[in-house]
């Protein structure tokens, strides 16, 4: 298969019939477990990949719906996962409830909390420490400061 015609099957103009990559056998077993069970995942919770989860460095990022959602924030920060807590999409006053419970929270496991933007908030264990984005050595008065 050609360059252009690669580029337009991603691009969804014609039909990608290139067969050489595809495995049926690969693709038939979905997202079942050894149980039979089939996992569901909440699309408002994200975790890290099962590889990060071995290593102990996972993040996970919640955008509650209402304050009935504050409860999977607790259960994941109990359990020490750093958790990014988006409430854009809440009525206000949810939103003002939500950051209250996150502050009590995070004030009785020893945690932080730290607004990362608008409604956007990050919370952190006690054994967590977050890295500043400054380079290390970069004179604190600016880039373009040439005195």
């Amino acid at each position: 298969m050609g360059s252009v015609r690669k580029a337009s099957a991603w691009l969804g103009l014609v039909e990608d019939n290139d067969e050489r990559y595809y495995d049926d056998d690969e693709y038939a077993g979905g997202a079942q477990t050894g149980t039979g069970q089939v996992w569901v995942t909440d699309p408002r919770v994200q975790v890290a990949s099962e590889t990060a989860e071995e290593t102990g460095r996972r993040i996970a990022t919640v955008t509650p719906d209402s304050f009935r959602d504050a409860r999977g924030i607790g259960e994941l920060f109990r359990d020490g996962v750093p958790v990014i807590v988006n409430l854009t999409t809440m009525d206000p006053t949810d939103a003002k409830r939500v950051v209250d419970f996150a502050a009590g929270l995070t004030f009785g496991l020893r945690g932080s909390i730290e607004r990362v933007a608008t409604r956007v908030f990050l919370l952190t264990p006690a054994d967590t420490r977050v890295v500043n984005g400054e380079a290390a050595g970069r004179p604190a008065d600016g880039f373009f400061n040439q005195s």
